[in-house]
């Protein structure tokens, strides 16, 4: 039996300390251009992993203070799947997984005969990867700055292009630094200043991995992430900029059951498949493709506690089959959990808690706040899908849209002071 690729979350602080680059890197000889310079400015948040109901479930002082000045939302649909890099190249992007190429944390590419996973970091920077146009890349196009403490996709130079000063992810730099970094890049002159800042922070998710969403080193985590929220606005309202701020998270997370796990029938003959888990969705890769109808069937009769689809037919909400798959990247065969049960295959240990399920659960529900100058003041929304996200921050730093986005102004713009 060929073993599986078992891709786990936590995989994003694989890194040691020794391999980790904590420097800042900087494209040198960009200025913004003239009719950007008096344009206002967005700092987009994410803390992975921060579900919908966590900032009142642990009393997030300064993330409930801040959102009572701003905009609310129910919640964030994610994209399918409800992972870390699909998630967050997807807010980058406006657009779905199969649109962006991103279509899990680790995938084949029958083409490139290769597999990416976010902890290869050669596969990470490897701007050939990325489809679609990042929001950094589009607002450098067009002539403004940019800087980036982290977002999935920045580390590479998509269609050439990387933010004007970024860092490559590490867990290194104390989070007081990496606040620093950013009053220190509003502080510089205008016209090397970034007008988007994108800023990341994973402690919420780890901690939800390893202990549970119910746990103290959770409220802990959220209790951090809040208390860096806070300190970033202080700090960066000193310098009396007209800044927008957007806290976002890229999933939900749910407790899982660790005894009763999924594993694949005996009958299925795994060798003629490349499989990769994630742990609530798992992708066959067929070697030929006579075997995947057999497989398919055997699969369909053995399933219990999770749904088997073809690339060919899976739901239209998710934006995720064959037809949708312009990279050609998802399994020919995919198996999706039902939570709180996982795949387990090896034996593996298996993590307290996890994501990656239909975005429509509710515990993979996700954050959005926002606050500023161009939001309004203590309004309250439904929830709405990520993919919005992108045209929302190009109507605030009035850059024009690529083609072919997913994404549209129309669900998110009723949160604006101006429309």
């Amino acid at each position: 039996m060929q073993k599986s690729i078992l891709i786990s979350l936590w995989l994003c602080c694989i890194f040691s300390s020794r391999a980790q680059d904590s420097s800042q890197h900087i494209v040198s000889g960009r200025i913004n251009r003239a009719d950007q310079i008096k344009k206002p400015y967005v700092i987009l948040i994410s803390a992975d992993g921060f579900r919908y109901d966590l900032a009142d479930l642990y009393h997030a002082e300064n993330l409930i203070r801040l959102r009572e000045t701003g905009v609310r939302a129910d919640y964030l649909l994610s994209v399918f799947p409800s992972l870390t890099f699909p998630n967050h190249y997807s807010i980058a992007t406006g657009n779905y997984p199969a649109h962006d190429g991103i279509v899990d944390n680790s995938f084949y590419d029958s083409a490139r005969k290769e597999v990416y996973a976010m902890g290869k970091r050669w596969t990470v920077e490897d701007s050939s990867w990325y489809g679609a146009t990042p929001i950094w890349v589009l607002a450098e196009k067009q002539g403004m700055l940019t800087a980036s403490f982290y977002w999935v996709g920045a580390e590479a130079a998509i269609q050439g292009v990387r933010p004007t000063y970024y860092y490559k992810y590490n867990t290194i730099i104390p989070m007081v630094e990496r606040i620093r970094a950013v009053h220190a890049w509003l502080a510089l002159p205008e016209k090397i200043r970034p007008h988007l800042i994108t800023f990341y922070m994973s402690e919420v998710d780890h901690e939800e991995h390893i202990h549970g969403v119910h746990s103290k080193s959770t409220a802990a985590a959220v209790s951090y992430v809040d208390k860096a929220v806070g300190a970033l606005v202080k700090s960066v309202d000193s310098l009396h900029l007209p800044v927008n701020y957007i806290f976002v998270s890229d999933h939900g997370m749910i407790d899982i059951d660790t005894v009763n796990t999924i594993a694949l029938p005996g009958a299925l003959d795994t060798s003629r498949f490349l499989i990769i888990n994630s742990a609530s969705i798992v992708h066959l890769y067929a070697k030929h493709p006579e075997d995947i109808q057999p497989a398919y069937e055997i699969l369909k009769s053995a399933a219990e506690n999770y749904d088997v689809y073809l690339s060919t037919n899976l739901p239209d909400r998710w934006h995720y089959s064959k037809m949708d798959d312009i990279f050609h990247r998802t399994g020919d065969i995919i198996l999706v959990s039902h939570a709180p049960e996982v795949f387990n295959f090896n034996g593996h240990h298996q993590n307290m808690a996890q994501h990656g399920f239909d975005p429509a659960l509710p515990e993979m529900h996700a954050t959005f706040y926002a606050w500023g100058p161009a939001f309004k003041s203590n309004y309250k929304m439904a929830g709405f899908e990520n993919i919005h996200i992108f045209p929302l921050i190009t109507k605030i730093l009035s850059l024009r849209n690529p083609g072919n986005l997913d994404g549209s102004l129309e669900p998110v713009k009723q949160m604006l002071e101006d429309r």
